[in-house]
């Protein structure tokens, strides 16, 4: 298919099989890329999946990108609790602690146990601690800089809700296995796609909507009739795309060829 006939300009591979788009690649010399592709990406309106490399760079040339909010939240706990904070969007309380007497500082605002985490590129539940007490503390700050702490909520599950352009794309329980207060596929959660509620749902498009994020996996608690916010995951798992038997790139490719990205 010749370049002029495609309608749609994409960098990173998320699309490449998508009849309608034109994956360029992602060439981190741009010298490295023929004149032509320069044009397009000149004449294009909006340019899919730019990677973190290019996304600035699109961004002052003036042309719309897609995800949006994705790549300076992506693995970034402390940047969506910012968001999360100054939206007002319910989410279980959490401290940044900086620089010295972090450790006094916690033990006033926390009472044990509470939960402490690896604020920036951890994932699939590594980097995620239960602190029952001050030894477990101390063994947390030798790793932790900044110190990323929050309130401990209890429940048996969350629910992972993937919102792609503004619709709900997936959703299902994640269930941790018992003495493991983790709801990660990869530390060995169970999946389950029975009665997820409704509002749940209406829950997390308003928040994909509110944050400006365009591809998001949410994870959300249910705790005392109210629901929380824990984490928004740009890059997540697929294996319960493959238990239900769906294809996330066929669904992204669903909705790039009736224009709903």
């Amino acid at each position: 298919m010749s370049f002029a006939s495609q309608s749609k300009i994409a960098l990173g591979k998320r699309l490449r099989s998508c009849p309608k788009v034109y994956s360029l690649g992602v060439k981190l010399d741009p010298e490295l890329y023929p004149p032509e592709h320069f044009e397009l990406l000149r004449q294009a309106p909006q340019v899919y999946y730019p990677t973190h490399h290019y996304e600035d760079v699109l961004n002052a040339m003036g042309k719309k990108t897609f995800p949006r909010n994705y790549y300076h939240f992506l693995g970034n706990k402390i940047k969506q609790t910012e968001l999360f904070t100054i939206l007002e969007i319910p989410h279980p309380r959490t401290q940044i602690y900086y620089g010295r007497k972090r450790r006094e500082k916690i033990l006033r605002d926390f009472e044990f146990p509470f939960v402490a985490k690896i604020p920036v590129g951890s994932s699939q539940g590594r980097g995620v601690f239960l602190i029952k007490n001050g030894n477990d503390l101390d063994v947390y700050l030798n790793e932790a800089h900044p110190a990323y702490i929050q309130e401990y909520l209890l429940f048996d599950r969350d629910l992972r809700v993937v919102v792609i352009g503004g619709e709900i794309i997936h959703a299902y329980w994640r269930i941790g296995r018992d003495g493991d207060f983790r709801h990660n596929v990869s530390q060995g959660a169970d999946i389950s796609f029975d009665d997820i509620p409704e509002a749940a749902l209406i829950f997390a498009l308003e928040i994909a909507q509110r944050c400006g994020f365009d591809e998001v996996g949410l994870d959300i608690c249910q705790v005392n009739d109210r629901f929380y916010v824990l984490e928004a995951n740009m890059v997540f798992g697929l294996v319960g795309f493959r238990l239900a038997n769906k294809d996330i790139h066929a669904s992204l490719c669903e909705l790039a060829m009736r224009d709903a990205i």
